[in-house]
Formats: C-alpha cells, sequence, structure tokens
C-alpha cells in the first residue's frame, strides 16, 4: 500500500438489503400496537374533552348562580340537534337546537366542542338522555346524563369485556360531580374504578 492512502469502506447491497428486511418486520410488529395506541388516546382524550364540558357547564353554573346546561349535540350548525350518541357538545343557557353556531361568550351560547378535534372515529353513547342541567348550586336539575361510554367501533372489543382497547367511562351524580373512570377496574380502592 501506498503511504497516505486511505482505504474506503461503504455499505454493501447485500448488508443494505438485511438493513431494510430487519426494519419492514419491526415496523409490521409495531404497527397493530401503534394503531391500538392511537385510538385508546382518542378514547381517553374523548372522555377528557366531556368531562372538562361538564365541569365547565357546573362552574359557570355557580358562578353566574343561575342554570346551565351541557348538552351533546349533531352538529354545530344552525341545523343542529339534540343527539345522545354525537360527540359535539355545547355548553349554554338554554336549549341551543337550532343555534348551536351562534357565537359563545355573548348570548345564549357559553363554549363549544367540536367532534373533529382529537376524537375522530371514537363513539359515545349517553345513558339518561342527550343533555345534563346544572343548578346554581352546582347540583344536577331533573333527570339527564348519568353515564357516558367511550369505545372505538371496528377497533376490537374492551378490555372489561375481555378486549384488548381501553375504553373510558365518565360518571355524574345528582350531586354534579362529573368523573372518568375505567370499566376494566375492579378493586375497590382503585381510583379509576367506576361505582
Amino acid at each position: 500500500m501506498r503511504a497516505g492512502a486511505t482505504m474506503q469502506r461503504g455499505v454493501t447491497l447485500i448488508e443494505l438489503m438485511l438493513g431494510i428486511a430487519i426494519f419492514g418486520i419491526l415496523m409490521t410488529l409495531a404497527i397493530p400496537a401503534f394503531t391500538q395506541f392511537l385510538q385508546n388516546q382518542k378514547m381517553k382524550n374523548a372522555a377528557e374533552t366531556t368531562m372538562h364540558g361538564l365541569t365547565l357547564a357546573r362552574g359557570e353554573a355557580v358562578r353566574r348562580n343561575q342554570s346551565i346546561r351541557f348538552q351533546f349535540v349533531s352538529t354545530l350548525t344552525s341545523g343542529c340537534a339534540l343527539s345522545s350518541s354525537d360527540l359535539n357538545w355545547v355548553v349554554s343557557v338554554s336549549d341551543p337546537t337550532g343555534a348551536c353556531d351562534a357565537p359563545p361568550g355573548g348570548g345564549n351560547i357559553v363554549q363549544v366542542k367540536s367532534a373533529r378535534e382529537g376524537t375522530e372515529g371514537v363513539a359515545m353513547a349517553a345513558t339518561g338522555g342527550s343533555s345534563i342541567t346544572f343548578t346554581g348550586l352546582g347540583r344536577v336539575s331533573g333527570a339527564g346524563i348519568t353515564q357516558i361510554d367511550f369505545t372505538f367501533p371496528g377497533g376490537g372489543t374492551c378490555q372489561h369485556a375481555g378486549g384488548e382497547m381501553r375504553c373510558m367511562r365518565v360518571l355524574v351524580t345528582t350531586s354534579g360531580a362529573a368523573k372518568i373512570c375505567d370499566p376494566k377496574v375492579t378493586d375497590n380502592t382503585d381510583p379509576r374504578i367506576c361505582s
């Protein structure tokens, strides 16, 4: 060898193909777990967003010392209707049906939340109707939503039913307190239990 000459070494075609094959195998193993993670995160986001809306409605009722409603609606347009299976929600002074596109803050509408904001694909089922009204004392007035379950259709079954998804639930008591819980948890000492 000559003095001062350096040897150059590159990646051979075989080494490159082996690396791509290993990467492909790892991706094949990781994609289902990542998909399940995303579904669980969307359900958690839907539950937390709904919890925020319930807390906001109750807090506004106490702050204003008047009845404030939290309701699920079909859309956030002038054609909206109450719904117990759509994730769009409105916090308002009175029934927002047909006026969900009104600007928040001025009149009837306090705040709105679109189902398209991080909860795409999540299904919701409300027990007790599509709305709940909080009094000026923060208590529930009359009958209304008592439980809201969040699932991901087509994503499998919930863990509490022997599946792999981590479904969420929001419970509302007659005193107006709302709580996010996990239907899978059965230990009475666990704060995530649905009871």
